[in-house]
């Protein structure tokens, strides 16, 4: 090109940020090392909104009160741009209900299930009984969803893909000796779902040794 060129380079809109809701399960205090927090920590450094709480007694939960909560941070998710769910563990079933009940404001741009806990495992724990898994089949998921687990989760002996991917008809990937993606499991940091987070295509695969 001359030097004399003034020809402008073509003009690009920054993409607004995303926002992320993160949500936990059972018994889980938000614990700095949990690849949850390590991921709301990766995330808004990189200058994207993110909601992480913490949602009311994990240990005893009330699915009434965890619904609400649900419901209030969905409401508060900024609306000009990509928004992006990621719950684990009982959070994935509570998203169940959210569908199966009509919740407001689910219509965000995908969601990714992680180590859903299945019916028998709840049924066993009096604390998270109420939570019982909503009937599956014809479900209308609101938005694009994935699902991730492992292939030897104590909390899903059944399988994920049988008890929730095939009946849910949603893409499944199944992480050999993952257990319940959990600080118990190593997953203290998770690359993989943070590439997912911000490319959709993105597999998900196990964390590094």
């Amino acid at each position: 090109m001359s030097t004399n060129d003034t020809r402008e380079a073509p003009h690009t809109t920054p993409e607004p940020p995303r926002a992320y809701l993160i949500l936990h399960g059972w018994q889980n205090h938000r614990p700095k090392g949990h690849w949850q927090h390590w991921l709301a920590d990766r995330l808004t450094a990189l200058g994207h909104h993110v909601t992480y709480p913490q949602l009311p007694d994990p240990d005893d939960p009330d699915p009434d009160a965890w619904l609400a909560e649900l419901a209030r941070h969905l409401d508060g998710l900024p609306g000009d741009g990509e928004r992006v769910v990621v719950a684990h563990s009982l959070s994935t079933v509570l998203w169940l209900h959210a569908v199966a009940r009509g919740v407001k404001g689910l219509d965000v741009d995908r969601v990714l299930l992680v180590a859903p806990p299945s019916a028998s495992f709840l049924g066993r724990h009096p604390e998270v009984a109420a939570f019982a898994v909503p009937p599956l089949d014809g479900l209308p998921l609101p938005a694009p969803t994935r699902l991730v687990a492992g292939d030897d989760d104590p909390c899903c002996p059944e399988g994920a893909r049988t008890a929730f991917g095939d009946p849910l008809g949603i893409p499944t990937e199944i992480i050999p000796g993952a257990a319940h993606l959990d600080l118990d499991a190593g997953y203290g940091s998770w690359p993989a779902v943070l590439e997912w987070c911000l490319d959709a295509s993105t597999r998900l695969t196990a964390r590094p040794a």
